[in-house]
């Protein structure tokens, strides 16, 4: 190690890390470039200079000594941009993750903190480099005290560079130096019209300050009468300039001394920053992490197995991990299954031949023992994204009953605003373990092999570990779930939702090809017109998919309003079209040729793409670790975004249809759910009353807003009451809700104020979950989900905005999304209870769909109403609206 102590000038490093890297945020909107330019200059100072003391100094906010000789000090500084505000305390937190002492003090500069250290280190006899690029740091230089400046290439400076750098002078006649030039960017005002070469030539004759205010005679002319004149500003200067090297610090030397980084805490943060190669990076290799005494074991004869699996009947409970040969787990076949049951041991059971040997095992004998064993519900089975292997086990012919723990869903309720709950992940974050990259057995890329291709017992070791991992992330997660009461909504809806979500799945839909292409065929035809007609309208022709050439025409040929700008010109996304479209056609034109463009390349050619080969149907994935309140989203394809309010989205829905010909497509969708829901939570006594008598709330509201009665409620009326009345459930201000609705912000204000006096229960809870996400950081949906806010603290307002309108809405749309999961479970049960031939194929926000077969249609539309309308208790009745029809659109 580097024997000097580094004191590093942590302000600096933060905005050098902010200009140097630009737009970088997550996932969830938190801006991040600060903190990875800042950790990425750590990193290489940690590597290059390897220190053994280190620590890092800070400026605070509170005003200084400085502030108090002259309050113009730094006064013409630019204010903190609110997005590196919001990055300074996470890059804090990672300083303290990696063991590095973070240093501050009200009423001190980082300067005066590094100039105490520096004194108090050199006193010990300990050598020093201060790392920054400040110039009045240099007044520290001496034999011992050396200033590292790494924007300037590792530019060390010791005596001898000072005296370059001023001409001759040393560190000593640093502060007078700038007592008569000042500073600039701290706004210290030094002798007006005295720059550094001046000021060098004089302090070089008389010696000092001082010196050269006792010598005024010998001066002449302007220069003399600019230093007579402004005296009092020079020796102010020279306090500012002067570093106070015996600030009270609470810490010693020892406290500096090179520690190890806490690789859990850093693992946690990386992954909520989601810098997945620092999460790569930050452990050593697997061979130098995974406990020593780990047993891994490959099983190839037929008594090892029975013996595995009689130990696992006996300890009712074990951990299962699939390797396959892809990651679609309605094309990929198995390639072997890997056990545990307890910790650091784990085993491996080959069902193909690994590169060119061959198990020993027939998968007739592989089915005699883990056949009942899977099938055993007594014993507990534990996974990660577990779905996933039932599903390959249920195509292997293997039924596996017990699910009770998934590790990724258990991580997701815990987290649910981070996207990182992978295996290799919560290893690293919760046992400190670097696994084994699956990259480094089969390659990547188009040379990539399948594991099968892959050596049998590097197979055993990569397999075996994913399943010990599980296995040690049990008992962990279900702590955490336990503290944080989570365990029931995890138990009674989570991990039964697995099961019914691989049925989903593997039921698959029915799609008819022909259709969706003859709407491609419409569909490009429509588009070839649109082109046409826009650029007639246009006067000229043009690139319709260049954002340039389009604002081009908008903006500078027809004049058009300015809506927003981009770092690159004038946006001319959804948002700025629809704003446009209200008064010129173009606009309008764009956004249906948009809309029709995306509906084609999204559904209309790709769904007859993602028909499998071996089953005929198309199999969505439906994903329960992704949105943070707690909603199921889709993939490949994505039916969730099918659009419903318009004609060609509604006629995708007529390619889904039954398997066979004389079925039925059966949609399930609750009634106005969200603001059942708003009524249940808060009592509001008029909303609870409209859904309690059945009344339509919307008009309703209507009549409340216009002070009218039912009869005279028109369309329009009940139309701005019902975006009202959704509105609120999303938080949206009163300019939001005018843009919605296309009128002044004032008049939104007043529907608003109308609104919040009719539904005053309403009004009382949407402040209340506020005041809750305030104060908890989190709120809670009806079983007890949490969706967490970092951002509700935000100094940012526009954050902080959006973090209020999100914490009203996740308790709303959570207990949606629960109560939905709730309702899937019960009608799965009740379907395979009494073994019906139908299925659930799909869920789509708040709607179920089924493909139903002709004798069963009234016994399923029976059960599936009743139960989705009892899923759960609320203080209003709930409704689901059925229809049936020859396909999903209901024809």
């Amino acid at each position: 190690m580097n024997k000097y102590v580094y004191l590093i000038d942590g302000s600096s490093f933060i905005y050098r890390a902010y200009y140097a890297i630009r737009h970088l945020s997550n996932s969830k909107g938190l801006p991040t470039n600060a903190i990875y330019g800042f950790i990425a200059m750590l990193d290489k100072l940690l590597h290059d200079e390897n220190p053994e003391y280190i620590a890092i100094c800070f400026d605070r906010k509170e005003a200084t000594f400085r502030h108090e000789k002259y309050e113009l000090y730094k006064a013409h500084r630019a204010p903190t941009p609110e997005d590196l505000i919001e990055q300074i305390p996470h890059i804090k937190d990672v300083v303290r993750a990696y063991n590095i002492p973070v240093i501050e003090k009200a009423g001190f500069e980082a300067d005066d903190l590094l100039a105490t250290l520096a004194c108090m280190a050199e006193k010990k006899g300990l050598p020093v480099r201060i790392v920054t690029g400040d110039k009045d740091i240099l007044q520290m230089v001496n034999d011992r005290i050396h200033i590292l400046n790494v924007h300037k290439d590792g530019l060390v400076y010791d005596p001898e560079k000072v005296r370059e750098r001023f001409d001759g002078l040393g560190a000593e006649s640093v502060v007078d130096l700038m007592a008569l030039t000042g500073d600039s960017s701290d706004n210290i005002p030094g002798v007006p019209g005295i720059g550094e070469k001046t000021a060098i030539k004089l302090i070089r004759e008389y010696g000092s300050l001082a010196g050269v205010y006792d010598h005024l005679d010998a001066l002449k002319g302007a220069q003399k009468k600019k230093l007579e004149d402004h005296k009092d500003l020079a020796f102010l200067s020279r306090e500012l300039v002067t570093l106070d090297t015996n600030v009270p610090l609470d810490i010693s030397l020892e406290a500096l001394k090179r520690r190890e980084k806490d690789v859990k805490k850093l693992t946690e943060l990386f992954s909520l920053f989601e810098f997945k190669k620092l999460l790569r990076d930050i452990l050593p290799d697997t061979e130098n992490t995974t406990p020593r005494d780990c047993r891994y074991i490959l099983i190839t004869d037929e008594q090892p197995l029975a013996t595995l699996v009689s130990a696992i009947m006996h300890h009712g409970a074990c951990a299962v991990d699939t390797e396959t040969t892809g990651i679609n787990p309605h094309e990929a076949t198995l390639i072997g299954i890997s056990l545990s049951y307890k910790a650091h041991e784990a085993y491996y059971i080959p069902v193909v031949p690994h590169d060119g040997e061959h198990a020993l095992l027939p998968m007739a004998v592989i089915k005699k023992y883990l056949g009942p064993l899977f099938e055993n519900p007594a014993v507990k089975k534990y996974g990660q994204n577990i779905k996933f292997d039932y599903t390959i086990l249920a195509y292997a012919g293997f039924s596996l009953k017990g699910i009770a723990f998934d590790t990724m869903v258990a991580s997701y309720l815990l987290r649910p605003n981070t996207a990182q709950h992978n295996l290799d992940v919560l290893a690293l974050t919760h046992l400190g373990i670097k696994k084994i990259p699956y990259e480094s057995l089969a390659g990547k890329g188009k040379g990539a092999k399948t594991l099968n291709q892959v050596a049998i017992d590097a197979v055993c070791r990569y397999a075996a570990e994913d399943a010990d991992c599980v296995m040690q992330l049990v008992p962990i997660f279900q702590t955490a779930l336990e503290e944080q009461n989570l365990l029931r909504l995890f138990s009674t809806v989570e991990m039964p939702l697995i099961e019914v979500l691989a049925h989903i799945e593997m039921n698959g839909v029915c799609i008819d090809s022909a259709f969706l292409r003859r709407l491609s065929e419409k569909a490009a035809a429509d588009l070839a017109g649109l082109e046409a007609a826009i650029q007639e309208e246009a006067g000229e022709t043009f690139n319709i998919n260049s954002p340039k050439q389009v604002a081009d025409i908008l903006f500078n040929k027809l004049k058009l309003p300015v809506i927003k700008k981009t770092k690159t010109g004038f946006s001319t996304d959804v948002s700025v079209l629809e704003a446009l479209a209200r008064h010129h056609t173009l606009p309008r034109l764009l956004l249906e040729s948009r809309e029709i463009s995306k509906l084609k390349s999204t559904y209309l050619d790709a769904l007859p793409e993602l028909i499998n080969k071996r089953t005929g149907l198309v199999h969505t994935s439906f994903n329960q670790t992704v949105t943070s309140t707690g909603r199921l989203s889709s993939s490949s394809p994505n039916v969730q975004n099918i659009p419903i309010k318009t004609e060609s989205g509604r006629r995708i829905r007529e390619a889904f249809i039954p398997r066979t010909p004389d079925g039925f497509i059966l949609s399930a969708d609750y009634s106005q759910i969200e603001l059942r829901i708003l009524a249940h939570l808060s009592h509001d006594k008029n909303l609870c009353a409209a859904f309690a008598h059945n009344e339509d709330v919307h008009t309703v509201t209507a009549t409340h807003l216009y002070g009218c009665d039912e009869a005279s409620v028109t369309r329009e009326m009940r139309t701005i009451a019902k975006t009202i009345n959704f509105s609120v459930i999303y938080g949206k201000t009163s300019y939001g809700l005018s843009q919605d609705l296309g009128i002044p912000i004032k008049e939104a204000a007043a529907f608003i104020d109308h609104y919040f006096a009719t539904y005053s229960g309403v009004k009382d809870y949407l402040e209340s979950i506020k005041e809750f996400a305030r104060q908890h950081g989190y709120t809670e949906t009806m079983l007890g989900r949490k969706c967490f806010f970092p951002d509700i603290h935000s100094r940012q307002q526009t954050v902080r905005n959006f973090a209020e309108r999100a914490a009203v809405n996740a308790p709303i749309q959570g207990s949606a999304a629960d109560l939905i999961k709730c309702a899937m479970i019960k009608i799965a049960s009740l379907f395979a209870e009494k073994k019906f031939a139908s299925k659930m194929i799909l869920q789509v926000h708040d709607e179920l769909v089924f493909d139903v077969t002709a004798d069963e249609k009234d016994a399923v539309q029976a059960i599936v109403k009743t139960t989705m309308e009892s899923a759960l208790p609320l203080d209003v009745p709930l409704i689901a609206d059925l229809s049936c029809g020859r396909n999903w659109a209901k024809q």
